[in-house]
């Protein structure tokens, strides 16, 4: 458990609050006095300025120096700077301002917000605050919003602590609780772990990617490695830089928050997995198929089909035969994927997905008892499976079966020695177009024909599916690639 410091620029700027040990003056943290060494610490920067070269800059400068995690960080700090720096993370905090603040909402022409901890009073503007915090992560920050034909963020700034009127300070104390209580908490009684791995995962998900029996036997192979394995929801994202690593046990998207939570550990110089440049090949599958041909990687024969163009889909037929497959970009376990056997069918199939994005994936249909999954780890294999098509299905995975009902076929787990050898090499190729993380690569064999389906970021693993064969060994050649890369990280070694 971390130990928590909060660093004021005066003693009176706490003057309206309990005094707690925790507090400390910039002064004692910049002479160091404040810890002891190698403690795991966590820094609160309540210094009233940032500015470059001024005494709040110099004590993140020098919190990450020491190798506490710090908010504001350096990096915050300098985003915040000027506009130019920042103007992209504006744009898209912009874009999703409408929902927050309809039309009509206010009859003023500007106002500001203030965010503590990513909290605000202003229940409309609630979820904003938090992405902003997100972005930006500042214990008090000030949004400034205009409005000219709709309404936009001005700007974004650090607020000073002493600044604050009394119902303010109230405001600012309940979010520091908030935000700080697991780390006020007094720590359990356990040994400590050479190293901390956040799992992130959400037990309320219809189709995780790993059940729970597999989660736990994550967490019990990390402890035989010295690692602890904590598990953590979408509500931690504040607390991931308390982390050495995060492992993304939930399902993947580039508009959602694991996407949010790869980026930011990223930022945040963590081991990740995945990391956000994988999940972003890999879910959709337009940039996928595109990354897999540049590389000269046998698939089905692919067509991209935009929304307007209907001279295209109509020679669909013509280039990839009937039936064919039409695909969503961004679709996952078998979501989002048409079979059509007739022109009327295609344009049916087209016109309703075409509703949910402007781009689409034609594939020529290649039929097989199975599709082979190979799961590969830092360019190695590392489990083979044969998954079966669901009885009287085409796919994998069949949502039509029941409302509101998944059915999906069986499974065949085998040593990777015992997987076709083609298969095998195309599958760590494939991966390796992608990066070096954890992937799961489906394939497809048709007498001598053996083509890639898609590789998978986030791939199953299942206890009793994946581990079939290699049985809790699986689990600790996962946690051994963490460890390699969090001993390659603490060496300071690049990968």
């Amino acid at each position: 458990m971390s130990r928590l410091v909060i660093v004021v620029e005066k003693p009176a700027d706490w003057g309206a609050f309990y005094p707690s040990d925790n507090v400390v003056a910039a002064a004692d943290y910049l002479r160091g006095d404040v810890g002891a060494e190698g403690e795991r610490t966590q820094v609160i920067n309540l210094c009233r300025s940032y500015k470059y070269m001024g005494t709040g800059y110099y004590v993140s400068l020098l919190a990450e120096a020491r190798g506490h995690k710090v908010i504001p960080s350096v990096r915050t700090i300098n985003d915040l700077r000027r506009r130019s720096l920042y103007g992209l993370d504006i744009e898209d905090l912009n874009a999703r301002l409408g929902k927050f603040l309809p039309e009509g909402s206010r009859d003023a022409s500007d106002f500001g917000l203030l965010v503590y901890f990513g909290r605000t009073h202003y229940t409309p503007l609630e979820d904003l605050a938090q992405q902003v915090f997100e972005t930006f992560p500042c214990p008090v920050l000030r949004i400034e919003f205009e409005r000219q034909r709709v309404w936009q963020i001005a700007a974004i700034k650090p607020a000073s602590l002493h600044t604050l009127t009394d119902d303010q300070e109230t405001a600012f104390a309940d979010a520091l609780d908030a935000f700080s209580k697991k780390l006020w908490r007094k720590p359990r009684a356990r040994r400590k772990y050479r190293y901390d791995l956040a799992m992130l995962q959400d037990p309320a998900e219809p189709m995780p990617p790993s059940n729970k029996k597999a989660l736990k036997r994550f967490i019990e192979a990390g402890k035989e490695l010295d690692i602890e394995v904590d598990p953590i929801g979408k509500r931690d994202f504040t607390r991931l830089a308390e982390y050495d690593g995060l492992f993304i046990r939930e399902t993947t998207a580039v508009d959602n928050h694991t996407y949010r939570f790869a980026h930011r550990a990223e930022r945040e110089d963590m081991v990740v997995i995945d990391d956000p440049q994988s999940i972003l090949r890999c879910t959709n599958k337009i940039y996928l198929h595109d990354r897999l041909r540049s590389r000269k990687l046998p698939t089905p024969r692919t067509e991209i089909v935009f929304r307007d163009d209907a001279r295209k889909l109509a020679d669909l037929p013509g280039l990839l035969g009937l039936p064919l497959v039409l695909k969503i970009p961004d679709g996952s376990f078998s979501r989002g994927i048409h079979k059509v056997s007739t022109p009327e069918e295609l344009k049916s199939a087209a016109e309703l997905l075409f509703q949910q994005t402007a781009l689409l994936l034609a594939q020529e249909f290649v039929p097989t008892e199975f599709d082979w999954r190979i799961g590969v780890l830092d360019g190695e294999p590392l489990y083979a499976c044969q998954y079966f098509m669901s009885r009287g299905h085409w796919q994998i995975y069949d949502h039509g079966a029941k409302p509101g009902t998944v059915r999906s076929g069986g499974f065949k787990t085998l040593p990777v020695r015992e997987a076709p050898s083609e298969v095998v090499r195309l599958a760590t190729r494939a991966s390796n177009a992608i990066g070096n993380g954890l992937y799961g690569v489906d394939l497809k064999v048709v007498k001598d024909r053996t083509v890639v389906i898609e590789v998978n970021d986030n791939p199953s693993i299942d206890a009793g599916v994946e581990d079939a064969y290699l049985g809790e060994d699986l689990y600790r050649r996962i946690m051994t690639g963490f460890l390699r890369r969090l001993e390659r990280k603490r060496l300071g070694v690049r990968d």
